[in-house]
């Protein structure tokens, strides 16, 4: 389904990026590993690199396909290669996340690490969550003291996608001080942008999930960073990572609508051709209103998400608000919808290795990371009580 490209929210080179992505999907999601996650994982960033695909997560400046970078292209590459391979879309996506500090407040030392995000020679993974601190951010542990012309990082971050195979961590820390019982803040965050093999970092548990993808607790001991790694000012990390996450927030509802609509293409297909009572299920009443209610759903978050990356592409507007909606509205659609194709098949739909038993395994952790929907709802709600 692509007819929504002739939405007015897109731009002419939108439609061919979107037959690009699909024609790479189609053609290499069989023949790229599946068994061994960090191997398939690699071997996406690899393959996704080749076909120039990874160029999107990156500005012109510094090997990327558009000048800046492009929330539309951002979510039409995840719609498309989620449909296609969950995996292939968490591969291109923290490439994106994982670099998105550095494009948005790097020096250009740092920036100097992006050619290599776009022809997948380094692999990338964004370190914010932590044990007691991962909607609530103000919360966080992990701390960065200055040492002279360094800092030095102690703490611990976990869920932490590309674990274990990420080339280089933007890292989030407290640098600032606080006396015994003083409330934490969002202030005094700051950035780090640490290589994989710095001394002191060290990768203290693997863990394994339901749609299994590369995820790790991350340990720092000590671990020396200079000056020049920081991102940003001292004190602006929230800043950077709220930045961030607003442009890759809309993309994960883009995942989710892949996602989604996957789940419904394999619904009506199974719908036209189960026979049932002496008749296609298809035909059935009960039936149609479930499809209809599945098709009309999906486009209405459609229409939320391709909004908040038009806003931000086209209107240069501030988007927490409808980044929030959008996240919101799709991975909770996405879920109800593939949940409603599960159903439609039966027995099947349970099935492992079945297609919407595979969406339905994959769906569930996008209406949790990068924000679970309860804390969309307080973010929207504050946009609204502050306007």
């Amino acid at each position: 389904m692509s007819d929504f490209l002739d939405w007015p929210f897109f731009d002419a080179q939108h439609r061919p990026l979107r037959e690009m992505v699909d024609r790479w999907a189609r053609s290499n999601g069989s023949a790229l590993p599946h068994g061994d996650v960090d191997a398939a994982c690699r071997a996406r960033v690899a393959s996704l690199a080749a076909a120039g695909i990874l160029r999107y997560c990156v500005p012109a400046q510094y090997g990327g396909a558009l000048d800046q970078l492009d929330s539309r292209a951002l979510c039409l590459i995840r719609e498309t290669l989620a449909y296609h391979d969950g995996l292939a879309d968490f591969a291109f996506a923290m490439q994106g996340l994982g670099s998105g500090a550095i494009t948005l407040a790097g020096s250009e030392e740092q920036r100097s690490l992006l050619p290599r995000v776009a022809d997948g020679k380094a692999i990338m993974a964004f370190a914010l969550s932590e044990p007691d601190a991962g909607s609530d951010v103000a919360a966080m542990n992990c701390t960065a003291r200055r040492d002279g012309d360094a800092w030095i990082i102690n703490g611990t971050k976990t869920w932490i996608s590309n674990g274990g195979i990420a080339d280089f961590y933007t890292v989030f820390a407290r640098t600032e001080s606080l006396p015994d019982g003083v409330k934490r803040s969002a202030r005094g965050i700051s950035a780090f942008v640490v290589p994989a093999d710095s001394t002191g970092l060290s990768i203290a548990e693997r863990i394994d999930v339901i749609a299994p993808h590369p995820l790790a607790r991350l340990q720092f001991d000590r671990c020396r960073m200079p000056d020049s790694a920081r991102i940003g000012a001292e004190g602006d990390g929230f800043a950077v990572a709220m930045a961030t996450l607003d442009i890759f927030r809309t993309s994960v509802a883009a995942a989710a609508l892949g996602f989604g609509q996957r789940a419904l293409d394999e619904a009506l297909a199974h719908a036209r051709s189960r026979q049932l009572f002496g008749k296609r299920l298809a035909d059935m009443q009960i039936t149609q209103a479930r499809l209809a209610d599945m098709a009309t759903a999906l486009d209405a978050a459609r229409l939320l998400t391709y909004r908040a990356a038009w806003l931000r592409d086209v209107g240069h507007a501030r988007t927490t608000k409808e980044a929030a909606m959008a996240k919101m509205a799709a991975t909770e659609t996405a879920q109800q919808v593939i949940d409603s194709a599960v159903q439609l098949f039966g027995a099947h739909g349970v099935e492992r290795g079945s297609v919407v038993e595979h969406l339905y395994r994959e769906i569930r952790a996008l209406r949790i990371y990068e924000g679970a929907t309860e804390v969309q709802k307080l973010v929207i709600a504050r946009e609204l009580l502050s306007e």
